[in-house]
């Protein structure tokens, strides 16, 4: 309750029932601590950062560092020059396929995917193989949701220059084993780019003891702003990468003859950045380590074991994703029923769930339906609202069926 407390958006009702917000896969609700610190910055530091002398200037840049210094942390990165700040997951992905991509990966080059990933890990690569004829490859999913990793390692063979997979599914929850695909990646010269976007509020990360060379994930995954989002990149990688964009802060020197690019992680961050959001982005940071990941995930894990088991109990409910390594993500069909449907009938009851094919269409297809309910929980949700979900359905079904 002292949690929730913190969360002033889930004090509120929906068609007269009190909130119950299942929604986290998709963004998690926002801490006071990052609305005052946004509120913050607007009413009394706000100004343009890094090139200012005066004191609003000086204020800002200091906390905008201070950000990146503690994203460092977050991710066990050796230098804040390896933190590159982006709108999100997706920019950083495909900053990675317009630069290392362009740059390294040619005709008849092999990247490989998966079959769990979102769109955003996937029409990249797509853009990248059409416009250099380059050649996709995808790891297939099992029957319980997982890689089938026998495959992966035969797709593997000098010829890949780049695997990108996600370290958690969006969809189904399963936790991929990424530090084997890593090292199997790299034993035959590639490099790893990892969607950490469902995994970082989640899993302890340690960038460097997982040698990827590649992390992207985004703020409001993990209690943060939206709009705001890093990419790790090692150093060496970094410094070889062409820019993403032209612009300000990301020269050191122009002249009409030539233009010499800053040091890192400037090079790869033009224009004016989201300055109010990345300094918020440090007050999720802090407040996911003040209660402790450990201790966040033992309560999800505990919420999704609950609900599983009750969900089982459901006649005609059927889970998909019964991975034996998951994240607190459910995801569901029910015989004869349509997933929007659920969603519409559960919000009446003051629930919001996900539906659809969570923009993973492949993954959908694999599985021969058009979508799913998911439900995905947060540090501030309780068994009390997986029962009013479970009530929910079983009045859902009483009612379509």
């Amino acid at each position: 309750q002292k949690i929730r407390a913190d969360f002033p958006v889930l004090d509120q009702t929906i068609n007269g029932k009190q909130l119950v917000y299942f929604d986290n896969a998709a963004t998690t609700q926002k801490p006071s601590a990052v609305i005052n610190a946004l509120v913050h910055y607007y009413q009394t530091d706000n100004a343009n950062i890094h090139r200012g002398i005066h004191t609003l200037a000086e204020r800002a840049t200091r906390d905008f560092e201070a950000t990146r210094e503690a994203v460092r942390a977050f991710l066990g990165a050796a230098s804040t020059e390896e933190i590159i700040f982006t709108s999100g997951t997706t920019q950083g992905i495909n900053l990675v396929a317009s630069t290392f991509g362009r740059k390294f990966i040619g005709e008849g080059d092999e990247i490989i995917i998966s079959g769990l990933e979102h769109h955003s890990n996937i029409v990249p690569w797509q853009m990248l193989c059409e416009e250099k004829g380059s050649i996709l490859k995808v790891i297939p999913v099992t029957d319980e949701g997982e890689l089938d990793m026998e495959v992966y390692a035969s797709l593997l063979s000098p010829n890949v220059k780049l695997v990108a997979v996600n370290h958690v599914s969006n969809a189904l929850g399963t936790i991929n084993p990424i530090k084997q695909i890593i090292d199997q990646a790299h034993a035959v010269g590639a490099k790893v780019l990892i969607d950490g976007a469902q995994s970082s509020s989640h899993i302890t990360i340690d960038v460097q003891a997982l040698d990827v060379d590649f992390y992207a994930f985004s703020g409001h995954k993990i209690y943060g702003p939206t709009g705001v989002g890093v990419l790790y990149g090692k150093k060496e990688l970094l410094n070889a990468m062409p820019p993403y964009m032209g612009g300000g802060e990301m020269i050191k020197e122009v002249s009409f003859e030539k233009t010499t690019y800053n040091e890192l992680p400037y090079k790869f961050e033009a224009g004016t950045p989201n300055i109010a959001d990345v300094i918020a982005l440090k007050a999720a940071i802090d407040y996911i380590n003040v209660i402790g990941k450990e201790n966040i995930a033992a309560h999800e894990d505990a919420l999704l074991a609950y609900a599983t088991e009750r969900l089982l109990k459901i006649e005609g409910l059927r889970i998909i994703g019964t991975a034996k390594e998951k994240v607190s993500v459910v995801s569901f069909v029910i015989d004869g029923i349509h997933p929007q449907d659920i969603g519409v009938l559960l919000d009446n009851q003051g629930i919001a769930v996900r539906t659809g094919h969570h923009c993973t269409q492949p993954l959908m297809k694999r599985f021969n339906i058009v979508g799913t309910t998911r439900a995905s929980f947060a540090v501030y949700n309780t068994i009390e609202e997986v029962d009013r979900l479970i009530t929910g359905l079983e009045r859902v079904i009483k009612m379509l069926k």
